[in-house]
C-alpha cells in the first residue's frame, strides 16, 4: 500500500533577513523530522527561503537581494539537509536567477540530496509579481509512492495547470502558496475543485500570519478538506493513501461521478 507521509509547515519567514529565516526553517525542518520518524516529504510556502517582507512594505530590490541559482550556494545548503535527515524536500519557492531573468522556481530534492524537479510558476500574480513566467509543467517520482506534480500559487487559479499535471500522471498536487488578501477563500474553492474534477490529493500550503492569511489545506482526490490549518503558524501532518487516486476514479466520488475516466474516454475515443 503507498503511503506519502508528509508535513506541511505553515510558518513565515524573517522579513528581509535571509540567513535568519534559512536558520529558523532549518529548525523547523529538524523539528518535524523528530516528531515524525517515519516522515517522507517536507513541504513549506512559497518563497519563504527569499524572506519577503510585508505586501504593503516598499521592498524595491527584494528580487535582486534574494535571487539564487539553481542549483547554487543555497540549494547545496538545502541538498545537505534533506540527505542529512533522509527525507524529501519542496523547500517552497525560490527566485531563481537564469541568465538575465528571475523565475518564481519550486524544486524537489531527494533524500540522497539531489534537485530531481525544477518547476517555474507559469502564472505569476500580475501586476504585483514581475519574475518572468515559467514555459513548462513538472512532475517526478517518488518511487514505489507517487508521481507528484508541482504548482505555485496563482497557478491554482488556472484549472489547465491541475489538468496538465494530472494528465502527466500526477497523484499529488504540491502547491506552495503566499496569499496575503482575502481571496484566499476562493482559492479553497479552486483547491478542491482541482482535486475533485482530476481525482488527486491537492496540498496547498500558505504562509501564516503575518506573512500570508494562513488557511492551508489538505484535499483528497474526493475534494474533500482533510485538514484545514488557521491563520498561524502550525503544521500539517499528512497520510495520503495514494491508492485512493485509483480506487475514486475506478468507483467514483463518494461512489457516484467519475470525471477523470469519462475525460479519459472522450480524450482517447
Amino acid at each position: 500500500m503507498p503511503i506519502l507521509n508528509i508535513a506541511a509547515i505553515q510558518t513565515s519567514p524573517v522579513p528581509g533577513d535571509i540567513d535568519a529565516t534559512f536558520e529558523r526553517f532549518e529548525a523547523q525542518v529538524r523539528t518535524v523530522t523528530a516528531m515524525r520518524p517515519h516522515l517522507d516529504l517536507v513541504v513549506v510556502p512559497e518563497l519563504l527561503l527569499a524572506a519577503p517582507k510585508a505586501m504593503l512594505e516598499p521592498d524595491p530590490d527584494f528580487d535582486e537581494l534574494a535571487a539564487t541559482t539553481v542549483p547554487g550556494p543555497l540549494t547545496d545548503r538545502l541538498s545537505d539537509l534533506a540527505r542529512e535527515l533522509k527525507i524529501w524536500l519542496i523547500p517552497g519557492s525560490l527566485v531563481e536567477r537564469s541568465g538575465k531573468h528571475l523565475y518564481n522556481t519550486a524544486i524537489a530534492i531527494n533524500p540522497d540530496g539531489e534537485i530531481v524537479a525544477r518547476y517555474r510558476k507559469i502564472f505569476p500574480w500580475r501586476p504585483y509579481e514581475t519574475l518572468e513566467p515559467g514555459s513548462e509543467f513538472t512532475t517526478f517520482d517518488i518511487p514505489g509512492v507517487a508521481r507528484i506534480g508541482l504548482a505555485i500559487c496563482y497557478d491554482g487559479s488556472f484549472p489547465e495547470v491541475a489538468r496538465q499535471l494530472a494528465w502527466l500522471g500526477a497523484d499529488v498536487i504540491i502547491q506552495p502558496t503566499l496569499t496575503t488578501t482575502r481571496d484566499r477563500e476562493m482559492e479553497l474553492v479552486m483547491a478542491r475543485a482541482n482535486a475533485f474534477t482530476n481525482q488527486v490529493f491537492v496540498v496547498n500550503l500558505n504562509a501564516s500570519d503575518p506573512a500570508g492569511v494562513g488557511d492551508s489545506v489538505l484535499v483528497d482526490p474526493e475534494g474533500t478538506i482533510m485538514q484545514r490549518a488557521g491563520a498561524g503558524e502550525e503544521t500539517l501532518f499528512g497520510v495520503l493513501d495514494i491508492d485512493r487516486v485509483a480506487i475514486v476514479r475506478k468507483y467514483g466520488t463518494h461512489g457516484i461521478n467519475r470525471p477523470w475516466e469519462e475525460l479519459e474516454s472522450k480524450c482517447n475515443s
